[in-house]
């Protein structure tokens, strides 16, 4: 499965936001990555590349490769409704994104693999698809026989009380519930989507 695999703390540092999770490296540097440091003399972006890096920042974010990431966006055009909203519901609607919010896995890199390893199942059924898109209603469950895995029990054990309005867990039984795609308002990603809109309609 192709997946970004290189260093996470450079790319969050070029977009100045904690993307892969909390940063220590971020945090002592909170300027972009380069040899001359935060003296580098940067010329003005142009409105094209403020564009890109928010399209890149974007797909970063949620571990998506360009063509996936395009093939989003035809979809979420396709759509009734507002483009980029749809765009990101879509993308926080994929299974993986919804097993890292669930706090079973800590990152969305560590879901993608319990998904890929088919410890997830979908409705009582294995699914091994991370970006395989949920509807209203759909029950996310840890298989039986993965519940006892060190990295679910320090997962759900240590993730914090967050929660989100679209989604229902119950940590006893590895069970969550996806209630209803998400408003653009309930997404907490740092995400300016109608700049991805307006590139993508050059």
């Amino acid at each position: 499965m192709a997946r970004y695999t290189g260093p996470k703390s450079k790319i969050a540092r070029k977009f100045k936001d904690p993307i892969f999770g909390p940063d220590k490296a971020l945090e002592r540097k909170n300027y972009g990555p380069g040899m001359h440091g935060p003296n580098k003399r940067r010329n003005k972006q142009s409105e094209y590349a403020v564009q890109l890096q928010e399209k890149q920042k974007a797909k970063y974010t949620y571990g998506i490769l360009e063509r996936q990431f395009s093939n989003l966006f035809s979809e979420a055009s396709r759509r009734k409704g507002i483009t980029g909203e749809n765009l990101l519901m879509l993308c926080e609607s994929r299974l993986d994104n919804t097993v890292f919010r669930l706090g079973i896995a800590p990152t969305r890199r560590g879901a993608r693999q319990l998904v890929s390893h088919r410890h997830i199942t979908v409705n009582g059924h294995i699914v091994n698809i991370p970006s395989y898109e949920l509807k209203a209603g759909d029950k996310v469950a840890v298989r039986e026989k993965s519940k006892s895995l060190e990295a679910i029990s320090n997962s759900v054990s240590g993730s914090s009380t967050k929660s989100y309005p679209w989604l229902e867990f119950d940590k006893n039984d590895l069970i969550g519930t996806f209630i209803v795609p998400p408003t653009r308002d309930q997404i907490p990603e740092n995400i300016r989507e109608q700049l991805i809109v307006e590139l993508y309609s050059k």
